[in-house]
C-alpha cells in the first residue's frame, strides 16, 4: 500500500499526538521540551534550534580545521627556514 505525502504527514502527526500522551511529558514551563518516560531522557522538538545547533556545530569544526592546516603550515614554513638558514651557515662557513 501506497501513501500519498499528505496520507503520511497526517499519519505521522497522529503517531506523534499518540505517542506524545503514552510516552512523552511536557516538560513544565518549556513548550518545546518533553520528557521521555521509558528512559527519563529530556527531548527538544525544537526542530530548527536543532538544525541551527547542528550548523553551529560543524561551522566551529571547521574553524578549528582552518586553524589546525594554518599551524600546521605555519610549521613546516619554519623548519624550512630552518634548513634555510643551517645552508647558508654552512656556505658561509666555507668562505
Amino acid at each position: 500500500m501506497l501513501l500519498t505525502h499528505h496520507e503520511l504527514k497526517t499519519l505521522e502527526s497522529w503517531h506523534w499526538r499518540h505517542n506524545m500522551t503514552q510516552e512523552y511529558l511536557q516538560v513544565e514551563g518549556k513548550k518545546d521540551l518533553v520528557r521521555d518516560t521509558n528512559s527519563g531522557a529530556i527531548i527538544n522538538r525544537n526542530r530548527s534550534a536543532y538544525e541551527q545547533a547542528k550548523r553551529r556545530a560543524a561551522e566551529a569544526q571547521k574553524q578549528r580545521d582552518e586553524i589546525r592546516s594554518a599551524t600546521r603550515e605555519i610549521n613546516t614554513l619554519k623548519c624550512e627556514m630552518h634548513e634555510i638558514k643551517d645552508m647558508l651557515k654552512i656556505l658561509l662557513d666555507r668562505k
